[in-house]
């Protein structure tokens, strides 16, 4: 029997470094679970992923927004009506024959099928539909989706979220969103960047461009996102003014701050899943001094997850830089937009460490920083007691995706 085969969608290497885990995650969980699978990266960026693979099992295939929408739509459609043609389209394309000959589809779409977000939709839409038409079982991995208010939202949910074999939720907000919709196909858990693990090499690696002794103190780690920015600056706000004034109130109070990008692209100033050209514009209004670290490289998952791990208190507003932040049982105050942030604080008990766009202000960030601060220990605490119930609920969807491999080859778990 051959290997095991695994399609990925949604996730990257290269860009957001939260799809990077999740997919790296992935990788390492089903390793372990499968007798020598192989995956297949449908990408949006496959010659920047193809250069950032180190994994000899994991294939990457071409997928931009208008070949997985035009071109991949249009052929695993054919593949469904037109049986004859089969074996031409299997030959012809990588991603149907990357698709027909897998056992299932993961997708790692980090928030999908949510109201507000409705021009993503057909993207979300196409990201599975060609798995449905060749009948492979579709699995979304642990993502936010809803609310379904919108009357479009709501049609594209009721319509296609039934034909996905499983629907992982992210979270209480989303397990009730999905549930109001009449969803019969979901199971509660948790990201699955919760289940990444380190390799133990990455003060090494990073300890080549980065001086390690900067965390010999206490260190502020602020993680900005352009999302983020967009939605500021939308309503007139500052937001890089915001934060270069909250970064130098950090260091007058005498704290060590990194700056780190989590989200990056090189070699481009397109902001999409890129925050650099973002920190870039923020560092450059800083005073320069040895209390400011600026990370300014597209570094991997784990060397991130390791260099937050290194701070004592951490300011987030790009999702996974919290993930990792929690992961490392960091104390975090985290600046949001959707409910996606606070159902993962809620795993926590620590819910009340998010705020809205909306709120953001020099004062109340301040404010807000200085209560964690005074609390940091208790929090910390907190992050202790409920991280192991956390990675086991992220780790179980490997459980899962694993069965139904096995279910689908027919063999035995």
């Amino acid at each position: 029997m051959t290997s095991p085969n695994i399609a990925i969608i949604g996730s990257a290497l290269s860009g957001n470094k939260g799809a990077s885990a999740m997919l790296e995650a992935a990788v390492q969980t089903l390793s372990e679970r499968l007798d020598n699978p192989t995956f297949t990266l449908l990408s949006m960026y496959p010659e920047e992923d193809a250069a950032l693979n180190p994994y000899p099992n994991l294939n990457i295939v071409a997928a931009n927004a208008k070949q997985l929408g035009v071109t991949i739509n249009s052929l695993a459609l054919a593949y469904r009506v037109l049986p004859f043609l089969r074996g031409v389209l299997r030959s012809r394309s990588e991603a149907i024959r990357a698709l027909s000959e897998a056992d299932i589809l993961l997708d790692q779409g980090g928030i999908t099928f949510t109201d507000g977000r409705e021009k993503f939709l057909l993207y979300n839409i196409a990201s599975i539909l060609p798995a449905i038409n060749v009948k492979t079982p579709v699995f979304k991995c642990a993502q936010a989706v809803g609310p379904f208010r919108n009357p479009v939202n709501r049609w594209a949910s009721r319509t296609f979220l039934p034909k996905v074999r499983t629907l992982v939720t992210r979270g209480r907000i989303t397990h009730e969103y999905a549930e109001g919709l009449g969803l019969s196909n979901i199971v509660a858990g948790a990201d699955y960047a919760f289940s990444l693990e380190l390799a133990g090499t990455e003060a090494t690696d990073v300890s080549n461009q980065i001086d390690l002794t900067f965390f010999d103190e206490d260190v502020v780690g602020v993680c900005p996102s352009v999302v983020l920015q967009k939605k500021v600056d939308a309503r007139g706000g500052d937001y890089v003014g915001q934060m270069v004034a909250f970064i130098e109130h950090l260091r007058s109070e005498g704290k060590r701050v990194m700056l780190i990008p989590h989200s990056v692209r090189t070699g481009t100033e397109k902001t999409h899943n890129n925050d650099l050209p973002l920190c870039r514009a923020i560092h450059s209004r800083l005073r320069l001094g040895s209390d400011l670290l600026f990370v300014d490289r597209e570094l991997t998952s784990q060397q991130l997850r390791f260099l937050i791990g290194q701070c004592s208190l951490f300011v987030a507003s790009r999702f996974h830089a919290m993930v990792s932040s929690l992961a490392m049982a960091v104390p975090t105050l985290v600046i949001g937009w959707s409910h996606k942030y606070r159902e993962v604080l809620e795993m926590f008990e620590l819910e009340d460490w998010a705020f809205g766009h909306d709120k953001l202000t020099l004062d109340y960030l301040t404010e807000r920083f200085s209560e964690l601060s005074a609390q940091r220990e208790a929090v910390k605490a907190k992050l202790d007691s409920r991280l192991p119930s956390v990675k086991a609920r992220s780790v179980m969807q490997a459980d899962l995706i694993a069965d139904v491999v096995r279910t689908s080859r027919g063999v035995n778990a």
